[in-house]
């Protein structure tokens, strides 16, 4: 905290205007480097702050109430403010703030929550191993793979096969097996042993071939892929569930039970990114059963937490692990934070309201659908192309042209920022990707706050059509 008299490289003393919109600003733009930002733009802009939420909602400096329309960051998962998962991480920091779990060491939660998370898996996954979040997740997948084949004596299978427009962190390991361009042009990316594949997106690459043609044809380029390399060369297949990050693109129904079949037939492992699709955003527990595969690893983060603390990890089947115990020896791998004892209160606080609450099966047959059943038809408004959701995760893509799925001219992303940006004044956080916007809010959404979350997005599209249209960017019809 600064002092009463203290000033900081030309702010004012806090006196001056402590607690203010102005003053954190200030602070912000002298000292914080924000993740995914254009420092020089947002100092210019002006950050907006936020102090507190509750609930669906959260509220900004200024007094504004904003329905939180992406779970923070995907991840508060059971709402703002539940007090017995802050209370368990109190509780435990009282008791035992931190201890490693090297050494032949262990604690009561990290045991506890491995068991926890065993119980809700799929069947065939026993093993947990725990990261500070997804990203190091991802880089222990890479790990953990590559140790895996040679200690069952294939060391040259070490090339991993993953999708354009892809989203798995932002480590270097990450940032590689992820297929975003931007993220690509900037340090060196990716690193070698990588192969990017066509995405199984229908809406922006399907062409004339039907969704489940198109989910066939993606597929196809996985065995492609592993093909070329030379199976005996490929370690394994990485994928989201639904590819979040990348715009909320949801598979063919066609796709992933093709994906798995082609990674069996040529011995190559599946690697289910479930960071955001996990504990529950898709009305089952992880994102695989939705899509009816059984994949070898799962990674996971966010969800588990809720957002209340940073905690992820991965969780390893059958056949990995017992290669790993059995044959592997130590893997020399980890993390400081590795299950750390207020991550694991937070998490199995978490795990508790949503068994409790049955919050799953609310996602899968009680809010989901009562939130699909408002959201698809928002394809009728002639903005939007495409309206599409599973569980409480959707997007809508927004088109000059619905019949030929075109887009805007000019740069790309520009009516998705428009549309962005109407949604936060609106009073809904939304998130704009290319000429999209996305959708994953808490499961604890209310019929009513449904209501009043799709009459907003209405407002949003209304007011960003008169935008469009004002701008010249409907363009001639076709």
């Amino acid at each position: 905290m600064i002092g009463q008299a203290q000033a900081v490289r030309g702010v004012p003393p806090v006196s001056v205007f402590a607690n203010s919109t102005a003053h954190w600003r200030h602070l912000d733009a002298a000292h914080h480097l924000h993740p995914f930002s254009d420092t020089k733009g947002l100092n210019a802009e002006g950050v907006r702050v936020i102090t507190r939420a509750e609930g669906v909602y959260i509220f900004d400096s200024e007094g504004n109430r904003i329905l939180d329309g992406m779970s923070g960051l995907w991840c508060s998962a059971v709402g703002h403010g539940r007090h017995a998962i802050v209370d368990a991480i109190a509780d435990q920091l009282r008791q035992l703030d931190y201890y490693n779990t090297f050494f032949k060491t262990t604690h009561p939660g990290a045991a506890e929550l491995a068991a926890a998370i065993a119980q809700v898996a799929p069947e065939g996954f026993e093993r947990v191993f725990f990261t500070s979040g997804g990203s190091e997740a991802v880089d222990t997948v890479i790990r953990m793979v590559r140790h895996y084949w040679a200690a069952v004596g294939k060391p040259g299978k070490h090339i991993f096969i993953a999708r354009k427009n892809a989203y798995h962190g932002s480590t270097i390991g990450g940032a590689s097996l992820g297929g975003m361009a931007p993220m690509h042009a900037q340090g060196g990316l990716p690193i070698p042993g990588i192969v990017h594949v066509q995405q199984p997106y229908w809406w922006g690459e399907g062409g004339n071939m039907s969704p489940e043609e198109f989910g066939l044809f993606a597929a196809q380029e996985v065995a492609r892929a592993i093909d070329e390399a030379g199976p005996e060369n490929v370690a394994a297949f990485i994928g989201e569930p639904i590819q979040g990050a990348g715009g909320v693109i949801i598979p063919p129904s066609t796709y992933w039970p093709e994906v798995q079949k082609i990674c069996r037939e040529r011995d190559v492992l599946l690697v289910s990114d479930e960071v955001i699709c996990g504990f529950g955003r898709t009305g089952e527990w992880f994102g695989c059963q939705h899509m009816g595969v059984q994949p070898d690893l799962i990674t996971f983060a966010k969800g588990v937490t809720s957002g209340y603390f940073p905690l992820g990890g991965v969780i390893v089947g059958e056949r990995v692990a017992e290669g790993l115990i059995e044959q592997g020896g130590e893997f020399h791998h980890g993390y400081t934070y590795s299950g750390h004892p207020g991550g694991c209160a937070a998490a199995l606080a978490t795990l508790r309201i949503m068994q409790e609450e049955d919050l799953v099966a609310r996602v899968k047959c009680e809010i989901g659908p009562y939130l699909q059943e408002r959201w698809l038809p928002l394809a009728n408004h002639p903005l939007v192309g495409e309206a599409r959701m599973v569980g409480l995760i959707g997007a809508l893509e927004l088109t000059p042209h619905k019949e030929t799925r075109a887009k805007f001219p000019g740069e790309v992303g520009t009516v998705g920022l428009i549309a962005r940006d109407i949604s936060f004044r609106e009073g809904l956080v939304m998130r704009a990707v290319r000429d999209s916007l996305i959708l994953a809010p808490p499961f604890t959404l209310s019929e009513e706050e449904a209501d009043t979350l799709i009459a907003t997005v209405v407002r949003v599209l209304d007011q960003t059509l008169e935008v469009v249209r004002d701008r010249g960017l409907m363009g001639p019809p076709l």
